[in-house]
């Protein structure tokens, strides 16, 4: 049998896998909706008494899976409850409800995180008066920010400016601390109501935001430096097979969370730069050091410590934020720097037919197993095109099959005057403007500082802020930034 034809009979195999896991993966998800459906259904009661509201803002998921198991344990103790993200919450809602659960996560130095932000603007922005109203503010934040739980603080200063009375003063958790979370669930669990989620690392009654996995020991099988020779930290691509007692079924854009031993109260997510397809969870990491020479915790035991073999104990965390749903027949922007790279390759590798490319294979045949898929558009930056173009070979070669329709690498230190993405996106601001009237949808992945900020502004820029929420609130405007 020729080379060709071997060549043919496996991408042929391979369509077959990839449109099985996609039926696979539409099945579930629609199983997912229905559960969600039937969850909050039971929760609301018989409609005989106003349920209380359970609000979330959530960037990564935590706060959702929260505020579902918060409205079970309400539920356990008598109460009817209504499960609803912030921004689906209008002045209306509020001043006819009685008593409102709010659990808010913070993005950047303080900031509303995405789904949340059009409340934020919108009501917040409102001088209502709420006297009859009761509520509890629970606030997700990390002390490694200067404006600590922000939001939360926010909301909860916000509502006692309308008159609205608390039920129990805000607790603020650092980083899921376990003892934060089970003093919320002690306001308003029963007795009888299972406790084993006080940390938040289920979700209620096969309800709603997807499946968190359990903590399982996943092993090391490969470790790459990616940039050698960089004026900047090194980033590393990591691969990890899965346990046999994990069905390593996610999807792209997804997490994985990192739990150290001897540090099981401090979470690290990372965003996974592979598919389910590709048979391991790949990472890109970037090694941090301190000034005293020490290496981070997490970051220098994947980059460092952790020998090939060895095993970390991590879990995979549905991130509904970035996923791509409604948006896989889309065209897509993308748009990140440095190791944000990687939550962007999940979703290439994903809308490639192919999963992985072979820069072996002739272009003609990956150029036919890409045609089916909507535009992409990658604009990523990183310090020098020599020693910092991540991933150049996958990238280079989805740019010359027509994967890739639109490629804009962006490399700061090239030129004497600092370029970064942002400034790439206000030079094409007419054909970024193009593609938005076409359809498309918009993920940003990276530093929260400087490089999402700045594209944010550059977005409205071009855009205005009431394209920007409106894509927002379409779910058309997606990011997942640290």
């Amino acid at each position: 049998m020729s080379d060709m034809l071997v060549r043919t009979v496996g991408a042929g195999a391979t369509l077959l896998c990839y449109a099985a896991l996609c039926s696979a993966v539409f099945i579930r998800q629609r199983r997912r909706h229905a559960a969600k459906r039937l969850a909050a259904q039971a929760l609301a009661g018989d409609g005989t008494t106003e349920p209380a509201l359970v609000l979330f803002a959530s960037q990564t998921g935590q706060a959702e899976s929260i505020a579902w198991e918060t409205a079970r344990w309400l539920h356990d103790a008598g109460t009817s409850t209504r499960v609803l993200p912030l921004d689906e919450v209008d002045a209306t809602t509020l001043e006819s409800a009685k008593r409102a659960f709010v659990i808010a996560s913070t993005y950047g130095e303080g900031d509303a995180p995405d789904g949340a932000a059009v409340f934020a603007e919108k009501v917040m922005g409102l001088s209502l008066k709420l006297p009859a109203l009761r509520y509890a503010v629970l606030a997700l934040g990390d002390r490694g920010y200067d404006n600590f739980c922000g939001f939360g603080r926010d909301i909860d200063k916000w509502l006692t400016r309308t008159g609205a009375r608390p039920m129990v003063a805000r607790i603020d958790v650092d980083n899921g601390d376990p003892a934060a979370l089970a003093q919320w669930g002690a306001h308003w669990r029963t007795p009888a109501t299972d406790d084993a989620v006080s940390s938040g690392e289920t979700t209620p009654s096969g309800a709603a935001t997807g499946e968190t996995s359990l903590f399982a020991p996943w092993q090391l099988v490969s470790r790459v430096l990616l940039n050698a020779g960089s004026a900047g930290a090194p980033i590393y691509q990591l691969a990890f097979g899965p346990p046999r007692s994990v069905v390593a079924d996610w999807r792209s854009g997804d997490l994985v969370q990192i739990q150290l031993a001897g540090d099981a109260g401090r979470l690290r997510d990372y965003s996974i730069a592979s598919i389910a397809i590709d048979g391991q969870l790949e990472l890109m990491v970037r090694q941090e050091q301190h000034p005293d020479g020490t290496l981070g915790a997490a970051s220098g035991l994947l980059t460092s410590t952790l020998l090939i073999g060895d095993t970390v104990a991590m879990r995979l965390r549905p991130h509904a934020r970035f996923r791509l749903e409604g948006n896989a027949n889309r065209p897509l922007i993308l748009i990140g720097n440095g190791t944000g790279l990687a939550g962007l390759r999940s979703h290439l590798r994903a809308r490639d037919p192919q999963g992985a490319i072979d820069t072996a294979f002739p272009i003609a045949a990956n150029r036919k197993a890409s045609a089916a898929t909507a535009d992409n558009w990658l604009i990523f930056g990183e310090r020098n095109a020599a020693n910092d173009f991540l991933c150049q070979a996958e990238i280079e070669a989805w740019q010359l099959n027509g994967h890739l329709q639109r490629l804009d690498m962006v490399f700061s230190r090239d030129q004497p005057e600092r370029l970064y993405v942002q400034h790439r996106l206000l030079r094409h601001a007419d054909e970024l403007t193009n593609w938005v009237k076409r359809g498309a949808a918009i993920y940003v992945c990276g530093s929260v500082k400087g490089m999402a900020s700045g594209v944010d502004s550059a977005l409205r820029q071009i855009l205005g802020d009431a394209e920007v929420n409106a894509l927002s609130r379409e779910g058309r405007y997606r990011r997942d930034v640290y």
